[in-house]
């Protein structure tokens, strides 16, 4: 493999939503590795369990939920980056639907961030009206997840 095959390589991984990427050959190994990197809220006490990722320390979480400035519905945001599951397991019912009436300590998803599956409450009362994000889809931070009204 030469530099230009390398470079073309990190440049891929760096457009990505990957984090690591391993090549193996017969005469060498190459292993890149994307660094994650999450705002920090100051003030703000976290809601849950959270991934903190490498090399990045995070004193707290955003809020979850916000005012939706478009049509002043809720707005369930996610808490870090990492990949949306609608259920606890491919062969399991969601958490939520549209119509699903929920209140702050409702599991609404989880989000696998660094092989950690973290559950993610409403932290608002109200009912989904939309889902925002397909399952398996990899989400940003701050992304939101869900309509509430």
């Amino acid at each position: 493999m030469n530099l230009k095959q390398i470079k073309e390589l990190v440049e891929l991984l760096d457009n990505s939503s990957l984090t690591e990427l391993d090549i193996t050959d017969k005469d060498f190994k190459l292993t890149l590795k994307k660094e994650i990197k999450q705002e920090i809220v100051y003030g703000q006490a976290p809601s849950g369990p959270v991934a903190q990722p490498q090399q990045t320390s995070a004193d707290a979480v955003a809020p979850q939920a916000t005012e939706n400035e478009v049509d002043n519905g809720i707005t369930i945001n996610a808490p870090m980056v990492g990949t949306f599951y609608k259920s606890p397991s491919p062969d399991e019912g969601p958490y939520v639907q549209v119509g699903t009436k929920v209140d702050a300590d409702t599991t609404v998803c989880i989000l696998e961030a660094m092989k950690l599956f973290n559950e993610i409450q409403a932290d608002v009362s109200g009912e989904i009206t939309e889902i925002l994000v397909e399952d398996g889809q990899m989400v940003e931070y701050g992304q939101p997840l869900f309509k509430v009204k």
